[in-house]
């Protein structure tokens, strides 16, 4: 069982403490006043001459007390108690940062830490407590995969498992669009295509879906069946081919989802919720609580109430009395809280950023918390390939698929360069960069660092070298390089940073965490020699190296990307 909080962050929270109780104490004496607090925030400042912790904290008090910061910060140092604490010194710098100088024994307390819990080195208990339904891709089963869908999908499951990491309990769930108006189309698609296999001269339907996968879809299913099925009743036959098309489509994109590296612990059908009749439920809900109304023979929510820009239709005028888009949604969110989730995201597209209020409102009229349901928006990806831009259209059947892509880079280059920048910022996904072997190419760069230390130990052991390995069997104190040190405070921060970017959701922090990472190591590899000739040194940095190879191994994991062992 992991301790709720990181060897960093109990450091950082004791520190904050006893700066806390310093304040407290000069604000008793008058020196400072009594009606000013802050929240003491501790960082890793960016160069090691300041210190391995500083904070802000006195310029912040001094701008409420209309004080000097440097002034403040010394009174805070005259009430500071370091006893019992790794604290060596305080000093003050700049217009008020404190920055902290600590021994060594925090990092050797943090690095036997990732010895001790290897591959769950990261995992703590912050989010305990949280369950949280992360619902992403959604990609309506009308075709295949795209390189958006790719994009989406790389963020929800890096992002689920970080939550995951930081204590959360997390289900990953697709939700199927396999019902509406796109499915009775895609259905007359497939017909039409394979009346043209058998050698009809038949017409799409008008908005048909064009892609070559109905061509061969079609063709199969004539070879199988024949002229068969143009014997069934008309409404028999376009469900056989909705249902048919659907069917292989979604097959095809649950294999697409596993060769990256994907499994969903469930795939949401919309029919069967509509079977169920909850949409009805929901209209009935809101009216109880008054808060439809009918107007030009349509019913409408009262949706700005909630924050809404306007009132929304739920049921729309015609002869149906079809529902919109927002009914059977919202009825698929109550769904999940009824299912236990207290908190649920949802990963959607570029082109949902005005839905957003319209789903919240709802669930607000509901009854539920606006602060239940988080959605954020991944934007599109341009596909580079040189000096040209690789253009999609999904409706033509000329886009690249998620399937070609894969073929294309292979999956740890896709899922890592996906992840390089935030979900919310437009990407260009250089393909000839994430096909390179080199160190120009961020993903190769991170596994070269993962499998050089492999490659120290295969030589180790190939040079017969005598090695313990363990806290207790190495002489910690011998790793004092600045690079080594350097090191360790990344490795220790890991634990931390899982949690940051996981309550951030920026799972892109992570990549430049593990570049930082494969940074220090490389450095500390070109200036310490590894095997060497005193053991004892030898023995401590190949047990850095190894808790080095246990974190990246780590962070790897979480956003799906292998750690070979040789490149």
């Amino acid at each position: 069982m992991q301790n709720s909080l990181s060897v960093l962050g109990q450091v950082k929270k004791d520190i904050a403490a006893r700066i806390t109780r310093a304040i407290s104490k000069a604000q008793d004496r008058d020196e400072l006043p009594k009606d000013i607090n802050v929240e003491v925030k501790m960082e890793i400042p960016p160069r090691p001459e300041q210190g391995d912790f500083a904070t802000g904290a006195a310029m912040a008090l001094g701008r409420q007390a209309k004080m000097d910061g440097r002034t403040v910060a010394g009174i805070i140092i005259r009430h500071l108690d370091i006893d019992d604490s790794p604290v060596l010194r305080v000093d003050i710098a700049g217009p008020g940062f404190l920055n902290f100088f600590l021994d060594g024994s925090w990092l050797e307390k943090a690095m036997s830490r990732v010895w001790a819990e290897g591959p769950s080195y990261g995992r703590t208990d912050y989010l305990k407590g949280q369950k949280i339904l992360l619902e992403f891709v959604s990609a309506n089963p009308t075709g295949p995969l795209n390189v958006v869908n790719a994009r989406a999908a790389a963020v929800g499951d890096c992002l689920a498992s970080m939550l995951e990491m930081a204590g959360a309990e997390v289900s990953r769930e697709f939700y199927v669009n396999d019902a509406g108006n796109q499915t009775d189309i895609l259905g007359a698609s497939l017909e039409a295509r394979y009346r043209q296999a058998l050698g009809q001269d038949y017409p799409l339907p008008e908005n048909s879906y064009r892609g070559e996968y109905l061509k061969d879809m079609a063709a199969a299913l004539a070879a199988e069946k024949g002229s068969s099925l143009l014997e069934l009743p008309d409404g028999e036959r376009h469900e056989f081919f909705k249902s048919y098309a659907l069917g292989k489509i979604i097959e095809w994109q649950k294999k697409t989802l596993k060769d990256y590296g994907l499994t969903f612990d469930t795939w949401f059908s919309e029919k069967s919720l509509r079977d169920t009749g909850a949409h009805n439920q929901v209209v009935e809900l809101l009216r109880v609580k008054g808060l439809t109304y009918e107007k030009d023979g349509a019913l409408w929510f009262r949706s700005t109430q909630f924050g809404d820009d306007k009132d929304r239709v739920l049921v729309k005028s015609d002869p149906n009395a079809s529902a919109t888009y927002i009914l059977p949604d919202l009825a698929y969110h109550k769904n999940k809280l009824e299912r236990g989730f207290n908190h649920l995201i949802d990963i959607l597209g570029p082109d949902h950023h005005g839905y957003v209020n319209r789903l919240a409102a709802g669930l607000m009229g509901l009854g539920y918390p606006r602060e239940v349901l988080e959605v954020l928006i991944v934007q599109v990806v341009r596909l580079v390939k040189g000096k040209e831009v690789v253009k999609m259209s999904k409706r033509g059947g000329e886009f690249i698929t998620m399937d070609e892509l894969l073929e294309e880079v292979g999956k740890d280059a896709a899922r890592f360069f996906f992840l390089m920048r935030s979900p919310e910022s437009h990407l260009d996904f250089d393909i000839d960069l994430a096909r390179l072997q080199s160190n120009e190419n961020p993903v190769f760069y991170v596994q070269y660092a993962h499998a050089r230390i492999a490659s120290i130990f295969r030589q180790a052991k190939d040079d017969g070298f005598k090695f313990a390995m363990g806290p207790n069997e190495i002489n910690f104190s011998l790793l004092r390089d600045p690079s080594e040190l350097a090191l360790m405070k990344i490795i220790a921060a890991f634990p931390e940073e899982v949690y940051e970017i996981a309550k951030a959701r920026e799972p892109n922090r992570l990549i430049k965490y593990m570049m930082d990472l494969a940074t220090a190591f490389h450095a500390f590899y070109s200036r310490c020699r590894v095997l060497g000739d005193d053991p004892d040194l030898t023995a401590a940095r190949l047990y850095l190296a190894k808790l080095t190879q246990i974190t990246l191994a780590n962070a790897l994991r979480l956003i799906g990307v292998s750690a070979p062992e040789s490149m």
